[in-house]
């Protein structure tokens, strides 16, 4: 299968890049990415490539041409509300990933819909309260607008996965490829191990540990989960689903 990949730079990401580099099912790699990849660069594989896509409002026709045989997608771009404007969260949390949705609800593989997986977070919800964060609201406003979008598209499918505490303590794999930005520092280093400690041990229904969480995106994008997704932690939402952290780990057995 072809799959489309954004935020390869991120955590999510690479834990996505790895599931998919480690998943023979997958015989492309498309990923749209500002800067390069080092994970893709130091992979040195065949099946990846690396397009360099600066506005991700925006997707022209030679860009679609490429993706044309794609097959799904796993939309990890993001950011944390806490290093932007609250205009640049909306504009990148909601607005790249709308326009993504509806430029790629215009490739339609033969067999089955086009699988665009968003990576939304735990906490996301439509119902906002008074005191609802912002990341709350406009991750569920998101939500809410591609699952409208694959209502009225056969050939499309929009799920949103949610995302809780996400942990690489254990994967090897990706831990050269985080950001500086995640680890930096002895203070959080501090709080983020006792954190971690807290959730692995005490509260293992908000744990998202990474090489889990890739490996999940991945086989969300080719279709791998329909039979699994009705049960505790998943509900519709507009055309597809909303996989909750608890959803997530049910359907892996976590």
């Amino acid at each position: 299968m072809h799959l489309i990949l954004t935020g390869a730079t991120g955590l999510v990401g690479s834990s996505v890049l790895d599931a998919m580099l480690k998943s023979t099912a997958v015989s492309k790699i498309s990923i749209l990415s500002r800067s390069p990849v080092r994970m893709a660069e130091d992979a040195k594989d065949p099946r990846v490539r690396v397009i360099t896509h600066a506005d991700f409002e925006s997707y022209k026709p030679e860009l679609l041409e490429q993706l044309k045989d794609a097959d799904g997608c796993v939309w990890a771009l993001g950011t944390s509300q806490t290093n932007v404007t609250k205009e640049e969260y909306v504009k990148i949390t909601k607005d790249y990933t709308l326009a993504a949705a509806n430029a790629f609800s215009t490739i339609k593989p033969s067999d089955h819909p086009f699988r665009f997986i968003h990576v939304s977070g735990e906490g996301a919800t439509q119902n906002p309260g008074r005191f609802s964060p912002i990341f709350a609201r406009v991750k569920g406003e998101a939500e809410e607008l591609i699952g409208a979008l694959s209502e009225t598209k056969p050939t499309f499918r929009a799920d949103s996965v949610r995302p809780a505490f996400v942990d690489s303590a254990t994967h090897d794999s990706i831990k050269p490829y985080i950001p500086s930005s995640i680890v930096s520092g002895m203070v959080a280093k501090v709080g983020l191990g006792m954190l971690g400690s807290t959730v692995r041990c005490f509260i293992t229904s908000m744990h998202s540990p990474t090489e889990h969480l890739g490996s999940f995106l991945t086989n969300m994008a080719m279709g791998r989960y329909e039979e699994k997704l009705e049960g505790p932690g998943v509900f519709k939402l507009g055309g597809g689903y909303i996989v909750e952290n608890s959803g997530m780990r049910r359907i892996l057995g976590l």
